[in-house]
Formats: structure tokens, sequence, C-alpha cells
């Protein structure tokens, strides 16, 4: 089937686009968010093709994948149908409820669909669908799927890997104040998008924390898999893609233990806690026996495999992509 979807979140299109359908990417001239197009740092498959918005009258388009409530308003402008009503669509939640402006207090968010039953929401996680309040909607969770970069892990340079985006910006919510913490243990390679300023906002010490600005996701995934322990210091978030792809690298974790993390991480995979001085007494150990290090990698490696495959990620979809186009 030919499934409208914007590019909102990359590295989750990057997985979403290698099933069976034909995908539609809307794409403007100024590549904004309402028009950004296919990936530029990573590798999607030619049945992702982009499409203008006059351009997309013409398709015959059987399903759309929405992300965002402004998503609603382009199916009308664009294609003069009404989603969920003369269009079959789904919702695709990202985000845990809170995240963005406007929205909470947790756990009294409602989601913008609770009071329509004619668009079922999809959560990423069962931590998101539990704690927002859906309403009336229908509600299904499709866990994450990784196109498994291959187990890759050397822990060759004992340093600390941590994947965060926007750090100054978003501040406590992505654990950006706890970086001092960690350096203070080991030396951190921070990699990720919006890192200007982190230095400075957070009196971080360039010959203990270097920043990797944006690189492209394959070269990424070699630089973690050189680092000897992944970090994830994230508070608030749905689950972090890059905890995963860190995991089917054969990363060792130690993370904070709060949202799906605890789900998505078993104890012989890293060391999760909410106290900060427990992990970094974790990335220490690390640090230091690389053997645990292997082992536990290997553990997470195996349960993100089991968990996030690709092919149950597909199938999933596949199975929800035909409920609502019957």
């Amino acid at each position: 089937m030919r499934v409208l979807l914007w590019h909102v979140h990359g590295s989750w299109t990057t997985a979403f686009v290698e099933g069976t359908h034909e995908y539609l990417i809307p794409v403007l001239a100024d590549r904004g968010p309402d028009g950004l197009g296919r990936a530029r740092t990573w590798n999607w498959p030619a049945s992702a093709r982009e499409v203008t918005p006059d351009a997309l009258r013409d398709e015959d388009v059987d399903v759309v994948l929405l992300q965002r409530m402004r998503d609603l308003e382009l199916v009308r402008e664009w294609l003069g149908r009404e989603a969920g009503r003369d269009l079959p669509a789904v919702f695709l939640e990202h985000n845990a409820p809170g995240l963005e402006p406007g929205e909470g207090p947790v756990p009294h968010t409602r989601h913008p669909l609770a009071d329509r039953d004619d668009i079922p929401i999809a959560h990423v996680t069962h931590f998101n669908r539990l704690f927002y309040d859906n309403g009336r909607a229908p509600t299904t969770v499709i866990e994450h799927g990784i196109v498994d970069p291959g187990e890759r892990w050397t822990g060759e340079l004992a340093r600390a890997a941590v994947v965060v985006n926007e750090p100054v910006r978003r501040g406590r919510t992505v654990g950006a104040d706890l970086l001092p913490g960690l350096a203070s243990v080991a030396p951190v390679d921070v990699f990720g998008m919006g890192l200007t300023g982190l230095h400075e906002r957070y009196g971080l010490d360039p010959d203990r924390v270097a920043l990797h600005e944006d690189p492209p996701q394959a070269a990424m995934h070699t630089e973690l898999a050189r680092r000897r322990v992944y970090v994830h210091p994230v508070r608030w978030t749905s689950l972090g893609l890059s905890l995963l792809e860190a995991m089917h690298l054969g990363m060792p974790v130690v993370a904070l233990a709060t949202t799906e993390a605890v789900e998505a991480v078993p104890v012989e995979a890293g060391v999760l806690s909410t106290r900060p001085e427990r992990l970094w007494a974790a990335v220490r150990d690390f640090l230091h026996d690389e053997d645990a290090a292997r082992l536990a990698g290997k553990a997470a490696r195996a349960a993100a495999l089991e968990r996030y495959g690709l092919a149950r990620f597909l199938a999933d979809w596949d199975v929800l992509l035909e409920e609502v186009t019957r």
C-alpha cells in the first residue's frame, strides 16, 4: 500500500521504511518541518520517495501516518481529504506525555486525539500509553524496531559515550546537568545535535568532555562502538533509539532507571539506577574491567535483538495498517 508520512523522526523512519510498502515523504523547497523530504544522513530505500504537495493530489494514498496534530491540517490542505474519516489514518505518538509545551501535568496529560475514536493512537512504549490519558481513542503499542548495525563493540577507548540532542535547550529533561558528575569519573564523548554551548552552560572541561556535533549515523555507530560504555542520563523520554542502537552494537549500558528504560535494559546488560553515584560507580567499574563490559554488552545485544528486532516491528505495523485500511 501507499503510506503517506512526514519525515519527523529520522531514526524511527529509517526502520519503518524498510517494510514492503511504498512510502510517500512530503518535500518542500525549504525542506522545513512540513517537507523535510528523504533523510540525508540515513540510508533509505528507493521505496521511500519524495513527493511535493501538488503531486500528492495525484497519488492514490491508502493510509496516512500522522505524527503531529499539524499533519491533520496538511492532509486537509494538500489532499482535500479528512484523516480518519475519508482517509484511513494512524497517529504515531513518539513522545512521553509532558514533553511538549502546554502539556501536563503528568500523569494527567490528555492526548490531543483523546476525544476522537476514528484514529487509533500507536504508542512506541507501554510507558507512554500508561501515562497518557487517551480518552476514547483506540490505542495500541508497537515497540521500536532497529535496523541492526551489527555487533561492533571493541571498547578499545576507556571512555563513556552519551548520545543526546539539544542538551543546552532541553537541560534537565535529558540529564545535561548530570554530565559534570559523569565527567568526574570518566572521560566522556557526547554525540548529537545542538551541542554548542554545552561546555559553558555546565562548566565542563573540554579535556574531559569531547563534543561530536551531528555525525552521520553510520559514523556515529562506529565511534560509539569504540567506547567502553554507553551512558543514558535522560530523565524523561519516550525511549531513546540511540540507547537501543548502542545495545545492538554490543555496548554495556549505564542508565537512569526512568520511563521505559527499566523495561528495555535487563539487569545483566548493565546498571540502572535513580542514584547518580551508583551509576558513576558502574561506569568506573566498566572502565577498569573490560571483560565485565564485554559480557554486559553481549547481554545487551541479545536483549535488543529479541525485543527490538526489525522483523517483529515491521510485522506489527503491517497488522495495524491492514486493520485501519479494511
